[in-house]
């Protein structure tokens, strides 16, 4: 039991001794003797009740003393504002009835003043021996408790120490089996980084006289490259003055029209495929530019001519450009429909002057020279079919016109082929019956091969023989032997031939 404790035991029995008392002043100031008796009792019975009551709160300190530790300052605080309350309200009621029954009561205040001295006295030696005994056990406590931390601490020390030995040994063998395992890697990798280093060097310095080789090449390939290309662009310039001047007028513009076609024809066809100014309708004396012959139905004596004629209508081409160029859609609109009315002239033209089937084929070729043209002229919505339907006239540029020659020259070799077919059938029936020949000839070798060959093995067994029977004859200087048998054999021929 803590000092606290007390002091609330001992405020607690005083409030009960003062409020008997007040409760004894008011029953009786006529019954003053029979009241006296009647407080001997009732302090008797307060004292018994004291003590009674001091017992059971030792009890139940000793049973709940952590919960009290834990609620006492809260409990006391409590119990201090109350009894502060009370202390004053009690005052004030004191006062003003003790100031007027202060003569009456002197001698049973002494009296009581006595025995609540002896109650004190009691109280305050039941209070030493609680607080000793609480000290006993609050010792016996810490004590118990220092022997138990100072067993767990000597075992912990003991763990510890163990543990720490065990990890030193360890981390001792693993330290000098990194060491051992780095010492061999930092060899190994000494041995190997030496190894790339030779490897390297010798590489690199293959490798850069190498390049240095080709690059000094290079620069004087490229120099005279350079060289060249500067005397190219002076022709070129030349040349593109020269192109100028033939895009000057219609009559220039057609002959560069005709030239790129021409020379089209000549890289795929052969010359006998092809005609330059052929009139394709007899009589007419209207020639066009080159025409393909094609094999006719008959002997094959009468071509079927195929006309290709070249145009290139540049005023409506470059005003179509230019109005482009400065996103002029009404422009681009009115220059379109010039280019598309001219490309529908010069076929109607092509048609009307060139075709006459069964002499030329039912179509035509309108060559336009650039591909920016042809794009131009397939871009706009149904030209190209309307020439196709009205005036049988097919649309080509350089690369369609490309492809379609080479078609047709895989026809002219397709035909050529089926022309000599019997003659390849000869070839092939006569090869045959020299190939029996052939195979006889082979057989009679084979026979002399084999002959050859048996005699070859006969003369190489009485070679080892003749070497066997000559075993125990000592051999002689080579100096010697040529004295006795003449020249070496192998010069043999030589004086021979």
């Amino acid at each position: 039991m803590t000092l606290t404790d007390l002091l609330v035991l001992f405020f607690v029995a005083a409030i009960i001794i003062i409020l008997q008392i007040a409760t004894i002043w008011r029953n009786g100031r006529d019954k003053s003797s029979e009241g006296n008796e009647a407080q001997l009792v009732q302090l008797s019975q307060l004292k018994d009740e004291l003590l009674r009551r001091q017992q059971d709160i030792g009890e139940r300190n000793d049973r709940n003393a952590r919960e009290l530790r834990d609620q006492v300052q809260t409990s006391a605080q409590g119990t201090r504002q109350e009894i502060g309350v009370n202390f004053g309200q009690l005052q004030q009621t004191l006062v003003a009835q003790m100031t007027s029954v202060a003569t009456f009561q002197n001698s049973q205040i002494d009296t009581f003043a006595q025995q609540l001295v002896r109650l004190n006295e009691t109280n305050a030696q039941q209070l030493d021996g609680m607080r000793l005994a609480m000290n006993q056990q609050a010792q016996t406590s810490r004590e118990e408790q220092a022997l138990s931390l100072q067993r767990f601490g000597d075992t912990l020390n003991q763990t510890l120490a163990t543990l720490t030995e065990s990890n030193a040994q360890r981390m001792t063998e693993i330290r000098t089996t990194l060491e051992s395992k780095i010492k061999d890697l930092q060899n190994d990798n000494g041995l190997r980084l030496e190894e790339m280093r030779k490897t390297v060097d010798e590489k690199l310095h293959a490798t850069l006289e190498k390049r240095l080789g080709e690059s000094f090449q290079i620069v004087s390939d490229r120099l005279e490259k350079v060289h060249k290309g500067l005397g190219e662009m002076q022709q070129l310039a030349i040349g593109v003055g020269d192109l100028k001047r033939v895009l000057t007028n219609v009559k220039t513009r057609g002959t560069w029209g005709e030239v790129q076609l021409e020379m089209l024809l000549e890289q795929v066809l052969t010359p006998e495929q092809y005609a330059k100014n052929v009139e394709t309708i007899p009589g007419s004396g209207e020639r066009v530019e080159f025409a393909i012959k094609l094999p006719g139905n008959d002997d094959g004596n009468t071509p079927v001519w195929m006309p290709i004629d070249a145009k290139f209508p540049k005023e409506q081409y470059e005003r179509l450009s230019e109005a482009a160029d400065r996103a002029d859609a009404d422009g681009v609109a009115v220059a379109g429909r010039e280019l598309e009315r001219a490309v529908r002239g010069e076929a109607k033209t092509i048609a009307e002057k060139y075709l006459s089937p069964p002499l030329t084929t039912d179509f035509a070729i309108l060559f336009l020279p650039t591909e920016g043209l042809y794009a131009e002229v397939m871009r706009r919505p149904g030209l190209a079919d309307d020439l196709q339907r009205i005036h049988r006239i097919s649309i080509a540029g350089p690369s369609t016109l490309s492809a379609l020659l080479n078609s047709l020259q895989m026809g002219f070799r397709t035909l050529a082929l089926e022309k000599r077919s019997s003659e390849v059938w000869q070839v092939l029936g006569a090869v045959k019956t020299e190939f029996t020949k052939f195979g006889d000839v082979l057989a009679a070798t084979k026979l002399t091969l084999e002959r050859a060959a048996k005699n070859i093995d006969q003369a190489e067994v009485r070679s080892r023989q003749m070497a066997r029977k000559l075993k125990s004859v000592e051999a002689l200087p080579s100096e010697t032997a040529q004295l006795i048998l003449g020249k070496d054999p192998e010069q043999l021929p030589d004086e021979e031939s």
